[in-house]
Formats: C-alpha cells, sequence, structure tokens
C-alpha cells in the first residue's frame, strides 16, 4: 500500500528539471514528449560536467551522454535514442552536436534558454545563453 507525503518528505527524492517553456512556447510544439524529457536528463549531466570542469578552449560546459546511456535512461532502442537526439539537435535551439560518433561516446554543448518579456507589449524574445 502506498502513503501520502508528509511535511518535508517530499524532498528526499531527486528529480530532472526540465524547462516549463518546452511545454509552453509555441517554437517547441513539435518535439515530442520524450524528447523534451531527454533534455532534462541531458541538463542534469551538464552540473556533473560543470563539476567535474568539463569545458571546451572557449569556456563553454559540454557533456559526453553515449546512445547506449540514453537507451538505458529512457529504457528504449537503439533507433528511437538516436531519433530523439536528431529531434533535439534539428531544433539547433537546444541541442549543438559537436564531434558526433553514434558509435562511440557523443560530445553535446547544451544552451540553455532564456525568456524576456518586453513590458511594453506581449510579444516573447527568446535568447540563447550560452553554458
Amino acid at each position: 500500500m502506498y502513503e501520502y507525503f508528509y511535511g518535508e518528505q517530499s524532498n528526499q527524492f531527486s528529480f530532472y528539471r526540465i524547462p516549463k517553456i518546452l511545454f509552453t512556447d509555441e517554437a517547441f510544439k513539435s518535439i515530442s514528449p520524450e524528447a523534451k524529457i531527454l533534455y532534462g536528463i541531458l541538463l542534469d549531466r551538464m552540473s556533473l560536467s560543470q563539476k567535474n570542469g568539463w569545458t571546451d578552449d572557449y569556456g563553454r560546459v559540454y557533456i559526453v551522454f553515449t546512445v547506449e546511456e540514453i537507451m538505458s535512461a529512457l529504457g528504449c532502442q537503439n533507433q528511437k535514442a538516436n531519433k530523439l537526439m536528431y529531434e533535439l539537435e534539428k531544433s539547433a535551439v537546444l541541442l549543438n552536436a559537436s564531434g558526433r560518433d553514434w558509435g562511440n561516446q557523443i560530445s553535446y554543448m547544451l544552451r540553455i534558454l532564456l525568456t524576456i518579456q518586453n513590458h511594453t507589449s506581449r510579444n516573447v524574445k527568446i535568447t540563447l545563453l550560452e553554458m
């Protein structure tokens, strides 16, 4: 039987963070929910890379994540893992592949989204911040 959460018990779990804009902005409506979840997993991996000091010559943090790791994380097959990575890469705003080698390790530079709302109008401008 499952119990309810009491007090601070909900803080005992680790969570993946997925930017809300991926679900609310029209620019990302064509991206599948599975690809958005994968993006959250890659963002989580980004913090580990930062702690390990994995940066390129320009100081940008990168991650190394294999297709096998994607398959394991999402419980999917090779074809699905590659499709999801292509989906994120195709969006160009979310993922920029560098040194792609589908058979071995893959290095990716992730770009984080920042939305800035102009208070004088209802327009939303998307700006990229390089990590």
